[in-house]
Order: structure tokens, then sequence, then C-alpha cells
């Protein structure tokens, strides 16, 4: 009996416990070698010596590097949506104010956080087809989540207009990053304001104007 107690926990923890624990410090120690050498000049090695744990221990969470890089941009992905969803619950009623709100938590985050936005919005792009579909998937859960906030109470879902105004915020955090966080984070947020207000704009009824067009 105390022979079966001894492996199954280990200082208090079980080994389900031990093993979440590594998986944590692995993911943990890849966000910051990917943010600081990029994701191709990144090697399993490195990262299991970052964490502090031999590559038996890889191989005991991730099938792959891949893996490994999804589940990252989930864990980061998971810490910026959360900062932005919670800024436009406590913004206020107003569409605009919540899009603001909303966008500043996201700049923000991401000067603050410059090794995870580099997973965010770089690493991820263009390694498979796997990690693809990974990142759309997340990009349609995010535009969803950010029109559920700020988009008129009874819009029905428009995933094509979600998909540009998520992207196109996309692009300008990239720009804003590349020139250095240039020009302050105010402009960067209005500017791209001016995509999230898409959201906020009520549905053109359908009436007499497209009557008289037809």
């Amino acid at each position: 009996m105390t022979t079966e107690l001894s492996t199954r926990s280990y200082r208090g923890q079980s080994q389900e416990q031990r093993r979440a624990e590594r998986r944590a410090r692995l993911i943990a120690a890849a966000i910051e070698v990917y943010g600081e050498r990029g994701y191709h000049h990144a090697t399993v090695k490195g990262v299991c010596e970052q964490a502090g744990l031999t590559e038996r221990y890889f191989y005991e969470s991730f099938v792959n590097s891949e893996a490994l890089l999804i589940d990252c941009y989930h864990v980061v992905t998971a810490t910026v949506i959360g900062e932005i969803l919670r800024a436009g619950e406590t913004a206020g009623r107003g569409k605009v104010t919540r899009s603001r709100a909303m966008l500043h938590a996201y700049f923000a985050a991401l000067q603050r956080e410059s090794r995870k936005a580099r997973v965010f919005l770089v690493e991820i792009r263009g390694v498979s087809r796997t990690v693809d579909k990974a990142f759309d998937a997340s990009l349609r859960a995010i535009g969803h989540e950010v029109a559920r906030l700020v988009a008129p109470a009874g819009t029905p879902d428009d995933e094509l207009l979600q998909a540009g105004v998520v992207g196109g915020v996309i692009h300008i955090a990239l720009r804003w990053i590349e020139s250095g966080y240039e020009p302050p984070i105010e402009q960067a947020v209005e500017s791209a304001l001016k995509l999230g207000t898409v959201f906020a704009a009520a549905p053109r009824k359908r009436g007499r104007t497209d009557s008289a067009s037809a």
C-alpha cells in the first residue's frame, strides 16, 4: 500500500498534477523562447533548457513543436482576450466607449508583453495548415465575442465582417509594433477604432431606399 501511494504522489502532488505543472513550465518557456528567437529558430532542446526539464518530458505533453506552438498561442490569446472583454464589460453601455476601451486594453497588452505579442501576432502565421486552422478558429471566436459586446442587440453574426474588422485591427497592431510602438497608444487606438466602430453601427434597414434604387 505504501509503495502504491508513493508512485501516485510525490511531495503532496499526484502524477497528474506534476504532469500539468511540467506542461505549464514548457509553455511558459516556449513563449519566452519564441518571443526572443522566433519559432523557426527555436528547438525542442532550447525550450526544455529554458524550462529546466529534459526532453523526455516534452514528449510527455506534446506530439511535436507545432502542438506546443498552438498551445502557446491559446494561452497568450486567452490572457489577452480576457483583458479585452473585461475592459469592454466595465466600460459602460456606449458601444463606441466599449470599443475604445477594448482596443486600448488590446494595444496596451501588446506593448506590455512584447514577447507574448510576437507569439500572438507573428510566430503563429504560415507554419503549417494545422497551425493556420487553429489560428483561424481563434480569430472566429474573437470576432464573435467582440461583436457580442459592441454590436447592436439582435444583430445577426456576420462572420465576413468580423474577419475583416479583426484582421484589420491586427494589421494596424503589427504596423504599430514594427514602428516601435509609434505613434502613441492613444493615436493607434483611435485609428483602430475607425474599424472597430463598424460593429457598433446599426445595420441599414431595407426599405424605401433599396426599393428606389432597384
